[in-house]
């Protein structure tokens, strides 16, 4: 039988045994790296900095959770974008499949270099052919038959190239990056200048983003209803601004309402964005993701028309942003 005594040790006992434990576990848990895909160069250091100082009540930078807001582009920054956008590949195979129904296509352009596989006038298309394209194929159809055809898209086809799948293919340095960033209690947001709902399609099984927060471009809806089941149908008609350099603020303000403190891009499209985020009070940080890996992804920059990098580039060293070089701060890539 025990004791008063007995019993008081033992609580003592098992509580100094409960305290060690929790203190253990705490430290383990605040010395977990968050950021084990990233090389321990400049990048991640500034990276972990910046959350650090924000998070922290007690810091002169600190951020409240509601203005933790952070923007990151699609594209070339969070999944590759080579040899063209994925949408754009999804759009050719759209054309394709829909040719039998428009003979006039054979003889229309972009749509008669689709089908004969010209690449050299496919090359030099221009925003208004990929816009023409892209309001066409995607039109006519409910919200729900669209991200079918995305689904099945993604089930059945393969990236020409590398032959994976295309969700296969989303750097997982900056997937980890994002839930980073969710455990720290911002409030991430994609600001594509592809389409909204084609983004929207995967943004939560592939990144953690939810729908809501895939900022993009838009096509005009029609509502209709049979006095039953009302439904809204895509329309051939993109709402302006393309989500695209100066059209990145403008939507991140429609849909925000928050200027962001982070924002991550990869090309001169998402000039305007970084911009935007770091020239204001308080603390910010603007990232550019350079592809400059040619064994593992591809290399390219300003020679390139797909993810041109050159203003934005130039501009990194006086505008203090950091620029992620995908050969030297990424352990892994897909």
């Amino acid at each position: 039988m025990n004791t008063p005594k007995h019993a008081v040790i033992v609580f003592l006992g098992g509580l100094m045994l409960s305290t060690m434990i929790h203190a253990e576990t705490k430290t383990k848990s605040s010395t977990a790296d968050p950021l084990v895909l990233w090389q321990d160069q400049t990048a991640k250091k500034t990276l972990m900095t910046f959350v650090r100082d924000v998070t922290d009540p007690e810091s002169k930078k600190y951020v409240t959770p509601e203005d933790r807001v952070a923007v990151f582009d699609n594209d070339g920054t969070l999944w590759t974008e080579q040899p063209l956008y994925t949408q754009l590949l999804f759009t050719l195979n759209r054309v394709k499949e829909l040719a039998p129904k428009h003979p006039e296509w054979k003889t229309e352009q972009p749509f008669k270099a689709i089908l004969e596989h010209d690449e050299k006038t496919l090359k030099s298309m221009k925003e208004g052919d990929i816009a023409k394209l892209v309001a066409v194929t995607h039109a006519g159809m409910t919200e729900e038959q669209f991200e079918k055809d995305v689904d099945e898209f993604f089930k059945n086809q393969k990236h020409p190239q590398k032959k994976m799948n295309y969700t296969d293919m989303v750097y997982q340095p900056m997937v980890e990056l994002i839930r980073y960033l969710q455990k720290n209690d911002f409030k991430v947001f994609i600001v594509t200048g592809g389409g909204v709902e084609f983004v929207r399609a995967f943004s939560e099984p592939v990144y953690g983003v939810p729908k809501e927060n895939v900022i993009g471009s838009n096509l005009q809806y029609e509502y209709k209803s049979d006095g039953k089941t009302p439904e809204l149908l895509r329309k051939a008609e993109l709402v302006p601004p393309v989500d695209d350099k100066i059209g990145k603020p403008v939507h991140i303000q429609r849909e925000i309402g928050r200027r962001p403190i982070l924002a991550f891009g990869n090309s001169d499209g998402d000039f305007e964005m970084l911009k935007f985020t770091t020239e204001s009070k308080g603390p910010r940080l603007g990232l550019i993701l350079h592809h400059d890996d040619s064994q593992r992804e591809y290399a390219y920059d300003k020679e390139s028309r797909v993810g041109h990098l050159e203003e934005a580039l130039d501009a990194a060293k006086r505008e203090g942003w950091i620029v992620v070089s995908m050969k030297k701060d990424f352990k892994t890539v897909y």
